[in-house]
């Protein structure tokens, strides 16, 4: 269910908001009603921000096939930020969604991530944690 992407040392504890793994992610983090549906919002405004950057990276390599390679290099660059973007998107909606759990749901999400060695994404909470 968590997966990750490639940070400086270690993977980054993502939740997958927006892939296939929301009905998973309700069950494992027993989501209210609220978050259910801010669940299903953030999903699908994740899903129509990469789509956007999808149909850039797709735009770029179409107008590029027969490019030289100084101009590949330039182009690979180009789709690498594309890239970055969308990993950034994921976990700005992760991100939003973790700042909605409880101390128990974010308590748990730690957890699973310390398991399965990954970087979990941390949050501030307001709530003192002593």
């Amino acid at each position: 269910m968590i997966s990750g992407f490639y940070g400086f040392s270690q993977m980054d504890c993502i939740l997958g908001v927006g892939g296939r793994d929301n009905e998973t992610i309700t069950k494992v983090f027993e989501l209210t009603e609220e978050q259910q549906e801010n669940l299903k919002n953030w999903s699908a405004e994740l899903k129509v921000r990469n789509e956007i950057l999808n149909d850039r990276a797709k735009f770029l390599m179409k107008k590029n096939e027969e490019s030289s390679p100084e101009v590949l290099l330039t182009v690979s660059k180009q789709y690498s930020a594309i890239m970055d973007s969308m990993k950034q998107n994921i976990r700005l909606i992760d991100k939003r969604l973790l700042t909605s759990f409880s101390r128990i749901q974010y308590e748990r999400y730690i957890k699973l991530c310390n398991q399965l060695t990954l970087r979990p994404i941390h949050i501030n909470r307001s709530v003192d944690e002593n």
